[in-house]
């Protein structure tokens, strides 16, 4: 019985105690139905009645007393007890919690996908780095958590759109260009300018694509430099997310709300809802209405857009495409565009819950206690395709997604390269790669469990009702996860599941010995198994890392 079903015949149970009370009173919004800390307690507990105490006008512990007994004659369901002031500690027969095995194995891909976020259209903008240079550490961050969250959020029944926001007009452009021209010219690069052996790479790469390019006049040189730097620096960010299985459904350009007209559009919407003024010859637009510290331009009084007009236009523009929440994820720099954005949905006349901003923090690499830099081609930074190639897609992903954004975090790359059981990701996949095994063993002795007789009460020792406790969670945490925006919970859970398989695969022989044989206990514990595996499958799926068969 998987806990949406079972909170389904609680909720069930306690409307029909109602009516039978003679109570007018409505479920609580406070009812809950959650796994205990400890197995003890059962396999889930309610606080059901403590929520309609007072409602009711009842002693919580009446109302457990009358409840229990109702709760209990639900199929699947062992026993029902009360706990101290009247929580209900629920736990189920060994039938019912066995059948979650075959739930799982039947549901496949599906199993951890639900509903909770049906109905929500989403825009994830994550990265959205100047295509003026690699992709840094910071952005790798991003890179993996924001592909993350927008792939939990698909699993919890959202439509997502994820973008990045190329800012590819104004003056970093125009130094960019700048720069890759002066290395052309085996001249000095400007002082403002970008640094680093990757500009020498471009400009190299433009000259041999281009040989006649140095000859133009100065200024359509400038240009030409700019265009084609901009182009082989966007295409390379785009190959390089790509090989990190980070993938965009839109590469949004500043350029191209400019050229649309779209900033004019969304300027001119603004000013109809009464937030953009004048002043000192600059066009502004009446943030501090809305919790910004002041307030910000968007025309400077030469004539000039500034950014903000621009992503101001693009926030208009992804709610011209029905986006009812948009989430931006953002440098550990970026904390004053929180209620910059927010104030720029009230102004558009949403709601300030209609925008997100998380905020990043800070990454840093150590090897032997001690920092390192990785680049050759960057300057003094980390680049996202040389950290993969120091590590691996795998680990690089598993082990930026697994902390919360907001903390600062430290990647020690001696630990993450280990294949020992102190790496996180290698104890997850190394289970992965262990029941994998163990399928293949049994194939190999001509086991056909999937056509067997399952028997769903014989999975009743406790090393395996912990397993399909700790299973029948994940649609749980994968809801969790999409709704905080904390995909490392994800990955949390699957180092617990996998450290409840090895508890199990050490205290439960599931294959026969020599010439034994097969028992219909092991039947069910082959099934048990593959239900794990496809378990922890879905869960490295919805992080973006793979999961070997063999290890």
């Amino acid at each position: 019985m998987t806990p949406e079903a079972l909170a389904l015949c609680v909720r069930g149970a306690v409307l029909a105690w109602l009516t039978e009370s003679g109570l007018s009173v409505d479920l609580p919004a406070e009812f809950k139905l959650e796994r205990p800390k400890s197995r003890e307690h059962g396999d889930y507990a309610t606080n059901i009645a403590l929520a309609l105490a007072k409602p009711a006008g009842l002693p919580p512990k009446a109302i457990a007393e009358s409840l229990a007994p109702k709760i209990a004659e639900i199929p699947g369901v062992g026993a029902a007890e009360i706990a101290g002031p009247g929580f209900i500690n629920i736990r189920l027969d060994s039938d019912a919690l066995g059948q979650t095995a075959q739930i799982i194995v039947a549901a496949g891909a599906e199993f951890g996908t639900g509903q909770a976020l049906a109905g929500r259209r989403i825009n994830v903008e994550f990265i959205s780095a100047n295509p003026t240079g690699p992709l840094h550490l910071g952005h790798t961050r991003w890179a993996a958590v924001g592909d993350a969250i927008a792939r939990v959020l698909v699993a919890a029944g959202a439509q997502v759109s994820t973008e990045f926001y190329i800012n590819d007009r104004g003056v970093q452009l125009d130094k960019f260009g700048a720069s890759v021209m002066a290395a052309a010219h085996d001249q000095e690069i400007p002082e403002d300018g970008y640094q680093g052996a990757y500009i020498h790479d471009l400009a190299a790469a433009i000259v041999i694509a281009r040989p006649s390019i140095k000859e133009l006049p100065i200024e359509e040189q400038f240009i030409a430099f700019r265009e084609a730097a901009y182009a082989l620096q966007l295409k390379q960010q785009q190959q390089v997310l790509e090989q990190f299985r980070t993938s965009f459904d839109l590469w949004a350009s500043e350029r191209a709300l400019h050229e649309s007209n779209a900033v004019e559009h969304g300027l001119e919407l603004l000013r109809e809802q009464g937030h953009v003024y004048e002043l000192d010859g600059a066009v502004w637009l009446r943030t501090t209405d809305f919790g910004d510290d002041k307030d910000r331009v968007l025309v400077k009084a030469d004539g000039e857009y500034t950014y903000f007009a621009s992503d101001t236009a693009y926030y208009v523009n992804k709610r011209e495409r029905d986006f009812d929440l948009c989430i931006y994820l953002l440098g550990a720099d970026h904390h004053g565009y929180v209620n910059r954005l927010r104030a720029v949905a009230a102004c558009n006349g949403d709601q300030l819950d209609q925008v997100e901003v998380l905020i990043g923090q800070l990454v840093k690499i150590t090897r032997g206690g001690e920092e390192v830099k990785l680049s050759k081609r960057a300057g003094n930074i980390v680049t996202l395709d040389e950290l993969v190639d120091e590590v691996g897609v795998d680990a690089a992903r598993y082990s930026l997604i697994r902390y919360p954004v907001d903390s600062p975090l430290t990647l020690d790359l001696e630990v993450i390269t280990l294949r020992t059981n102190d790496n996180p990701v290698f104890y997850v996949q190394y289970a992965h790669a262990r029941i994998a095994s163990v399928l293949r063993n049994a194939a190999e002795l001509g086991i056909d469990w999937r056509n067997l007789h399952f028997i769903a009460g014989l999975l009743s020792h406790e090393r395996e009702n912990e397993l399909l406790g700790a299973l029948a969670e994940f649609p749980r945490v994968v809801a969790g996860a999409a709704e905080l925006r904390e995909p490392h919970r994800v990955a949390r859970y699957l180092e617990d599941l996998a450290s409840i398989y090895h508890r199990f695969y050490d205290s439960c022989r599931v294959l026969p010995r020599g010439d034994e044989d097969l028992t219909p206990e092991q039947v069910a514990r082959l099934w048990l198994c593959a239900a794990t595996r496809q378990t922890i499958f879905n869960g490295l799926q919805l992080l973006g890392v793979s999961a070997p068969d063999r290890m």
